[in-house]
């Protein structure tokens, strides 16, 4: 197969995984609603995927490197998909082992999202295709994939049932973990030391290295705060405006569709247009229209074409951001330390979804809503203008090699 098919393969069976990551959120939780009918339990399982898989997405990536990353890839996929059939064919275990199952799966994922990541470096340059291209069409194949995966386990329920949902989600990562194991046949990737380190020097060793890379670190502080933005407006901040500002909720999925439809055709252009357009603007100006605009909308307006045409342009300035960082940890990242730097960089990026949800719901309760917006539009407009004011002559992108920092 040719190194441009594999890439291909490559991308798609990380797409179906993310779908089947998007297809449990929503499974699972409705298994433990119809098993056990505690809403409280619904968030403690959902919880309990979520961490693990911050958590191993740092800490689980030097054993990645000793065994392998196509072969993480596949093993990590395969016990996916051997957990949720377990998951689906054994409600009768009760919520204690119904928790602890989720978080392997969630640990497993953590670890196999990376690794595939990692892997997409030497696909592309063997197959010829720009990284930043990459990025960009791969961020937006993945908003699809968010924007369809709940809809899509929630059809699967309705048609199927959640037991045979579940076994339709496990079915994907089989079907993942097939493709990678018989299709990809990646080029050399990051290149390991003689003698294997010891598991903490390993993890050491990508934890120094992102604390030295400051433009690496200021652009992941100002993705956490976005990401953090994203999550307290999607489930706190335009819920409560759609129920104070308009008569009925329909307003709540235009806001959401408008905001989508900006990040996908953002995608789209900077696919086009992203090699030639400088990269430290670019990314500066992105992260500046993503977060804080949108907050200060729905702070300011109680008309829904405002907030809508906003919302819009958050979008596709969003669309700018997170295929900047992958072509700045692929090109500064030396290629024996990327798997524990993305690893660490994905859960640091990660992180800001359930702080957003927590600090959303804790400030409209204790400022109030609007001055909660203001708030928090004042916060990420602090952290993502940061790198204008900044000492740094390198641009965020800019190759860097490993002990210059």
């Amino acid at each position: 197969m040719s190194p441009r098919r594999q890439l291909v393969v490559l991308v798609s069976a990380d797409l179906i995984s993310n779908l089947g990551t998007r297809i449990s959120v929503v499974t699972i939780p409705w298994l433990v609603l119809v098993t056990t009918g505690s809403p409280t339990k619904m968030g403690l399982v959902a919880f309990a995927e979520t961490l693990p898989y911050l958590l191993s997405s740092a800490l689980g990536t030097p054993w990645a490197d000793r065994v392998g990353l196509r072969r993480t890839s596949i093993l990590c996929d395969a016990g996916s998909a051997l957990v949720m059939v377990v998951v689906a064919l054994t409600p009768w275990l009760g919520f204690v082992p119904l928790v602890a199952l989720v978080a392997v799966a969630g640990a497993l994922r953590g670890i196999g999202d990376r690794v595939k990541h990692v892997m997409f470096r030497p696909a592309a340059e063997a197959a010829g295709v720009p990284l930043i291209r990459l990025t960009s069409a791969y961020d937006g194949l993945s908003r699809v994939v968010t924007l369809f995966g709940a809809a899509v386990g929630g059809l699967l329920i309705a048609v199927f049932g959640v037991t045979e949902a579940i076994l339709i989600d496990a079915a994907s990562f089989g079907v993942c973990a097939l493709l990678i194991g018989v299709l990809v046949r990646p080029p050399a990737g990051p290149t390991q030391p003689t003698q294997p380190e010891s598991y903490l020097r390993a993890l050491r060793g990508g934890f120094s290295y992102l604390g030295r890379d400051r433009p690496l670190l200021g652009m992941l502080a100002v993705i956490s705060a976005l990401n953090m933005v994203a999550n307290a407006s999607v489930a706190v901040y335009i819920p409560v405006w759609v129920a104070r500002e308009l008569p009925g909720p329909s307003g709540l999925g235009l806001v959401l569709a408008a905001f989508s439809a900006g990040a996908l055709l953002g995608n789209l252009v900077f696919t086009t247009l992203g090699p030639r357009l400088p990269r430290r603007l670019t990314f500066l100006v992105g992260a500046l229209v993503a977060g804080t605009p949108r907050l200060v909308a729905l702070a300011i307006s109680d008309e829904l074409p405002v907030v809508l045409v906003v919302t819009f342009l958050s979008g596709i300035g969003i669309a700018a951001v997170n295929p900047l960082l992958g072509v700045a940890l692929y090109e500064r990242v030396p290629p024996e330390l990327q798997t524990r730097v993305i690893g660490i960089a994905g859960s640091l990026a990660f992180v800001g979804l359930p702080v957003g949800a927590l600090l959303g719901g804790w400030s409209v309760d204790a400022l109030g809503f609007t001055p909660a917006l203001l708030t928090m539009a004042a916060a990420c407009l602090v952290v993502t203008a940061y790198p204008l004011v900044a000492r740094s002559s390198e641009s965020p992108t800019q190759s860097t090699p490993a002990g210059t920092h």
